[in-house]
């Protein structure tokens, strides 16, 4: 039997059965469990299915790590033989290489894009109607908003449906209503439903930390680092932001006997 987690977990077993070589007309199962709890390990062992089930994930895996080498290891030689030199000389290096990779090519290119939008992105001025309504003793403010029924639909001098392209026919609208009475014909209440936040994790509670208290990431991973050591936070050098079913009920046990 064997205990694995994912496409990696399962490629890094294959591996080791192929150098292993087990025999070939042994029965083997895999054990999937969420967690290292002794309830979870049996109910594991009780479920266990055939490897052959998992073959489609081992051959994602081994597809995954052919496409590093292939993408990754080959094209970073080959752009660094290529370019290596000039971009050298472009950064003021004496060498230089060039990264290529499956994931990091990809993200660089989003990054690269959203770059040269904002670059691009030229500022436009637009001004909005803001009026407000009642007596001194209730009153509310409300912005102007262009409807299906309004004299300005579709009107070539709205930047948007909530302002004006220039100041001047913002103006001149806002005479065109001098002296009118408003009728509010519609009154709408909802209620929203608002999750739990997420569980932190590394990154978002170094974010949280930046904001509240002006501290600098590494500090914070110190901070958190020594919490966990004295079993105070769970392992802060984690992904995970939600707990797996296995360890909520854990949690929960444990919660109704501290209670």
């Amino acid at each position: 039997m064997q205990e694995t987690h994912g496409r990696e977990g399962e490629y890094i077993q294959r591996l080791v059965f192929m150098m292993a070589k087990p025999n070939p007309k042994a029965s083997m199962k895999r054990v999937w469990i969420d967690s290292q709890t002794e309830e979870e390990i049996l109910r594991g062992i009780r479920e266990a299915k055939d490897l052959k089930e998992y073959d489609s994930l081992s051959n994602a895996a081994y597809l995954r790590a052919k496409e590093d080498y292939l993408i990754g290891i080959n094209f970073s030689r080959l752009l660094s033989i290529i370019y290596g030199r000039r971009v050298a000389k472009e950064a003021n290096l004496e060498k230089a290489s060039i990264s290529v990779g499956r994931v990091m090519t990809c993200v660089l290119g989003m990054i690269v894009s959203r770059e040269r939008e904002i670059r691009n992105f030229v500022k436009t001025k637009y001004y909005k109607i803001i009026g407000e309504f009642g007596n001194q003793d209730n009153s509310f403010k409300a912005e102007w908003k262009v409807t299906d029924n309004s004299k300005m639909y579709n009107s070539n001098k709205l930047y948007n449906e909530t302002g004006f392209k220039t100041e001047s026919d913002a103006k001149e609208f806002i005479c065109s209503l001098m002296g009118k009475e408003g009728v509010v014909t519609e009154v709408k209440k909802s209620k929203q439903k608002e999750n739990a936040p997420l569980l932190f994790n590394l990154a978002e509670i170094q974010n949280e930390c930046t904001k509240r208290f002006k501290i600098k990431p590494d500090e914070t991973l110190e901070i958190i680092q020594n919490l966990y050591e004295k079993k105070l936070v769970t392992y802060p050098r984690t992904d995970a932001r939600v707990l797996s079913t296995a360890v909520a009920k854990e949690i929960r046990k444990k919660l109704k006997w501290n209670c």
